[in-house]
């Protein structure tokens, strides 16, 4: 692993040193986009659009166009306009992590403390597994302010990206219905049929499927040979009554 941010988390008067490191990775396999006649790959250049001519990347800026204008925004800027947020991971308040819509979740970072035997990395990591509370925070990674968890997961604090209120978009622009009444008979079957679904979560059960479908794919074509294509099984038709449905679901998962 590789840190992407160095800086430190403030727990009260406290500040613990840390680095911070990317604890979740893509599993999408990484395509090239080709010319169809010669297999040539396609490259996307940075153009000028007044000279027409590749500009290299030292000689690229950020600008935010203001009043038909653009105003050039520098590293220093970032870091200015946020400087206390620019290195620190301020714990503001703890709550209940089951508090927190799991539609909040962005991306997770493992932290690693800066220095070793680091008592005040491992007090802040026993107190969050004791309490049963997560910090919230804001820091700002990459140019962008964040909220953020901080929680503890087995030996380590890991901090937790989540969005903002104002992020999450309001669900009056939906069009639903809150007047279809639902019978006992079908809200108990449903209930029921939840219960028999339900275990504890073990997550490594699943792994990406598709993925593992596709590089085998891959590599029967490097090798000439034609893939074998899954068909997909016909399924019995089913009732349009909700009850049968709920019915035949249980008697489903009886049979498995």
């Amino acid at each position: 692993m590789r840190s992407i941010w160095t800086g430190s988390i403030g727990f009260g008067l406290v500040s613990i040193p840390i680095k911070l490191f990317s604890a979740v990775q893509e599993t999408r396999l990484d395509l090239d986009m080709l010319d169809s006649r010669d297999h040539a790959h396609i490259r996307f250049q940075r153009i000028n659009e007044n000279t027409k001519k590749e500009v290299p990347y030292d000689k690229i800026v950020k600008g935010y166009k203001y009043d038909d204008d653009y105003v050039i925004i520098e590293d220093a800027d970032f870091e200015a306009a946020a400087p206390e947020k620019s290195k620190v991971i301020e714990i503001e308040s703890f709550v209940d992590v089951t508090s927190v819509n799991p539609m909040y979740y962005e991306t997770s970072y493992y932290t690693e403390p800066a220095t070793k035997k680091n008592k005040a990395y491992a007090l802040l990591l026993e107190a969050l597994k004791k309490s049963g509370k997560a910090g919230l925070a804001r820091f700002v990674l990459r140019s962008t302010e964040s909220l953020c968890i901080v929680h503890p997961v087995e030996k380590d604090i890991v901090v937790t990206r989540i969005r903002f209120q104002q992020q999450i978009r309001d669900q009056g622009e939906l069009k639903l219905d809150d007047d279809i009444a639902v019978s006992k008979k079908e809200l108990d079957m449903g209930l029921a049929l939840i219960n028999q679904y339900a275990e504890p979560l073990d997550l490594s059960k699943y792994k990406d499927e598709y993925h593992t479908e596709l590089m085998n794919i891959i590599e029967q074509k490097a090798k000439g040979k034609r893939p074998t294509i899954k068909k997909l099984k016909p399924k019995a038709a089913k009732s349009d009554d909700l009850y049968d449905q709920l019915m035949s679901s249980l008697q489903v998962k009886k049979g498995a």
